[in-house]
């Protein structure tokens, strides 16, 4: 069993935060505070292309450096060879074994529960790194 805290069915106090709206607010806290990607902090995300048919699905400790990395394309990897810079999709786990065991249980996913876990919080497929921000530019 995994010990995470994910973005999926968060609930504060009484009230119930829908899953993109936790997106939403992880991501302004992210790009408005870089700063917040501590060791302590790690990332499952999945990428994908243009048209979205390919995905990756990797682990970080610092989601905003790590999509930076995909988007200028400093790796020759799977996601250079198939032009995977779209961030779809993230998770956060409190702990390195929890997302690594996470990123593995996703890898082994089919297409579709993968597509269908990124519709649950991203049904148009955006850019969540382009819609929310680059923390160089944003305005806060």
């Amino acid at each position: 069993m995994l010990n995470r805290q994910c973005i999926i069915g968060l609930v504060s106090g009484s009230v119930f935060i829908s899953a993109s709206q936790h997106l939403h607010a992880v991501m302004l806290n992210l790009f408005q505070h870089p700063n917040i990607c501590t060791s302590m902090s790690f990332y499952i995300y999945i990428l994908t292309n243009k048209n979205n048919t390919t995905f990756y699905v990797g682990v970080t400790n610092n989601l905003d450096r790590r999509t930076l990395e995909h988007k200028n394309k400093v790796n020759n990897g799977f996601s250079y060879k198939y032009n995977l810079e779209k961030l779809v999709y993230f998770e956060e786990c409190g702990n390195s074994m929890d997302a690594i065991r996470r990123e593995k249980q996703l890898k082994n996913w089919h297409r579709d529960w993968k597509i269908n876990l990124i519709k649950s919080v991203n049904p148009e497929f955006k850019d969540l790194y382009i819609e929310y921000g680059d923390p160089e530019t944003s305005s806060g």
